[in-house]
C-alpha cells in the first residue's frame, strides 16, 4: 500500500480526543500511581495547557472516585469519563529490575466496557475535535473492537495510535488493520521488531524496517522510541529525522510512562503544527524529565510550563 497523501497535509486543528484505560499502577513497595497510557497522554496535555477530552471508564467503587476526584483538581473535562457498576476500576502490578518496568495486566476492568453511545454522546459536546489517540490495550477484546470501530466511524477523526504490545493481551491478526487507519503511528524498538516480522518484512535494519511498515500500512508519521539511544521519526517524505536525550547519565527513578510523555508532545506539536525537529526534541526533552518521576505524572504546575518553555520556530520546517 503507497502512502495517503489526499488529506494528510493539513495539520489537525482542534481539541484532542484520548480514548483508552485509566488504571492505577501498583509497585512493589505499596505505593500506589495513578497512570494508563492514555490517561497519562491526556493529563500531560491538560498540563501543557491543551482541553483533552478523555473517553474512558471506571468502577463505581474508592479508585474510580479517586480518579474522579484527581481529574477533577487538574480541571480536565469528564463529560467522556464512565462509570461502571459492574467491573473494577483498572489495576496494573508493576515490577522492576533494573529500573525497567514489567507489567501484569488484570483483566475485566471497568475500561474494557466503555460504552460507544457513551462516548459519542460525550463526543458531540465538543466543538472542533482535532484528532483521536489510542492505544492497542483498548482492543484486546471484542466488544471493544466494536466500541472503537463505532466511534471511528461516526467521528471521521484523523487517528494516532500508541502501540502497547503487553503480553497476552494483543492478536497478531490486529495489528496491521490498527496501523493502516492510522496517520501517526508511535513504536519502540522492541515492538518494531515484533510487527516488522509480523509483516513479513525480510530485514534485521531498524531503519528499513521502520520504512517497510510505514510503507505497508500507509502512515503518514512513523515514531519509534529507542530508550537511552533516544527516537527516530520517518515522514511522508521519505525523511528520517533522530534525536537523542539531552543528558544521557541523568538520574532515572523509573521509565514507567516515559513513551505516554513522548506521545503527548508530539500530539501538541501536531495540533500546533511545530516543525517534526522541534516537536521531536521536545518529546524526547519531556520523556528524559518524567523518567526523574515516580510514575508517569506530576501535579506541579511548573513540571509543564518548564516542558514546553522554549517554543519552536514555525519557519523551521
Amino acid at each position: 500500500m503507497a502512502l495517503r497523501t489526499s488529506d494528510n497535509k493539513r495539520p489537525p486543528t482542534g481539541r484532542p480526543i484520548i480514548l483508552g484505560e485509566v488504571l492505577f499502577d501498583r509497585f512493589p513497595s505499596g505505593e500506589t500511581v495513578l497512570g494508563g497510557a492514555p490517561f497519562n497522554v491526556a493529563w500531560h496535555l491538560k498540563g501543557f495547557g491543551a482541553t483533552p477530552l478523555f473517553i474512558s471508564r471506571v468502577g463505581g467503587d474508592d479508585p474510580g472516585r479517586e480518579i474522579r476526584g484527581a481529574m477533577r483538581n487538574w480541571n480536565m473535562d469528564r463529560a467522556g469519563l464512565q462509570q461502571d457498576v459492574h467491573h473494577p476500576t483498572g489495576t496494573v502490578r508493576v515490577t522492576l529490575e533494573g529500573g525497567q518496568p514489567t507489567f501484569d495486566i488484570l483483566p475485566d476492568q471497568a475500561y474494557d466496557y466503555i460504552d460507544a453511545m457513551a462516548a459519542d454522546t460525550a463526543l458531540a459536546t465538543v466543538g472542533k475535535p482535532g484528532l483521536l489517540y489510542h492505544g492497542t490495550l483498548i482492543v484486546r477484546t471484542a466488544a471493544m473492537h466494536g466500541m472503537l470501530e463505532t466511534l471511528l466511524t461516526n467521528s471521521g477523526l484523523p487517528v494516532f495510535v500508541d502501540v502497547n504490545l503487553r503480553a497476552p493481551w494483543w492478536n497478531e491478526s490486529d495489528i496491521k488493520p490498527i496501523l493502516q487507519r492510522a496517520r501517526w503511528v508511535k513504536v519502540n524498538d522492541d515492538e518494531l521488531t515484533i510487527i516488522a516480522n509480523l509483516l513479513g518484512c525480510r530485514t534485521d535494519d531498524p531503519d528499513k524496517m521502520a520504512r517497510y511498515i510505514q510503507t505497508v500500512c500507509g502512515i503518514h508519521l512513523l515514531i519509534v522510541t529507542r530508550g537511552h539511544r533516544g527516537a527516530i521519526a520517518l515522514d511522508e517524505t521519505g525523511r528520517t529525522l533522530s534525536v537523542t536525550p539531552n543528558d544521557p547519565n541523568s538520574e532515572i527513578v523509573d521509565t514507567v510512562g516515559a513513551g505516554d510523555a513522548f506521545s503527548a508532545v508530539i500530539i501538541m506539536g501536531l495540533l500546533q503544527d511545530w516543525p517534526l525537529s522541534a516537536m521531536m526534541q521536545k518529546a524526547q526533552t519531556f520523556a528524559s524529565r518524567v523518567c526523574r518521576l515516580r510514575g508517569a505524572i506530576t501535579t506541579d504546575p511548573d513540571f509543564y510550563r518548564d516542558g514546553l518553555a522554549a517554543q519552536p520556530d514555525r519557519d523551521q520546517k
